[in-house]
């Protein structure tokens, strides 16, 4: 599965999605382990308009299944979900290595129904079925 951090720093989840100038992307599996796969920048000015800054941030985590942020907003937010990418709102400075730890111990032992639903969808989709149904708060 991978995991996208808003993180200007790429050692803590310190931004607000609509203002991240970068993403750290992480690959974790039930197995245990985490992987960092890249940084993602986001273009300096894509529209100019709120709705193309929105839809930047949303085109460079496309790929992730959930995108660990310090803020969203409701409308950013209905975009992202429609995408199939869950927002999870963490404490500004949180520590992406402490993300990381959380998220395996879920995977380890029994995730919560939001979490088992996007493993299930991953698991159908790397069987080569669809993905169907959306992914909600």
């Amino acid at each position: 599965m991978k995991i996208a951090f808003a993180s200007d720093d790429g050692l803590t989840v310190n931004a607000h999605f609509g203002q991240s100038l970068q993403f750290a992307i992480y690959k974790i599996s039930k197995e245990g382990g985490a992987e960092l796969l890249e940084t993602r920048r986001v273009p300096g000015d894509p529209g100019g308009d709120e709705h193309g800054r929105v839809e930047a941030r949303i085109a460079a985590v496309e790929d992730c299944a959930l995108v660990f942020l310090m803020q969203i907003g409701a409308s950013a937010a209905a975009r992202v979900t429609r995408k199939k990418i869950m927002p999870v709102k963490v404490p500004m400075g949180s520590s992406i290595e402490g993300q990381l730890k959380r998220m395996q111990e879920m995977l380890r032992g029994k995730p919560p129904l939001w979490l088992a639903k996007i493993l299930s969808e991953e698991e159908i989709s790397d069987q080569g079925g669809d993905q169907d149904g959306g992914t909600s708060l």
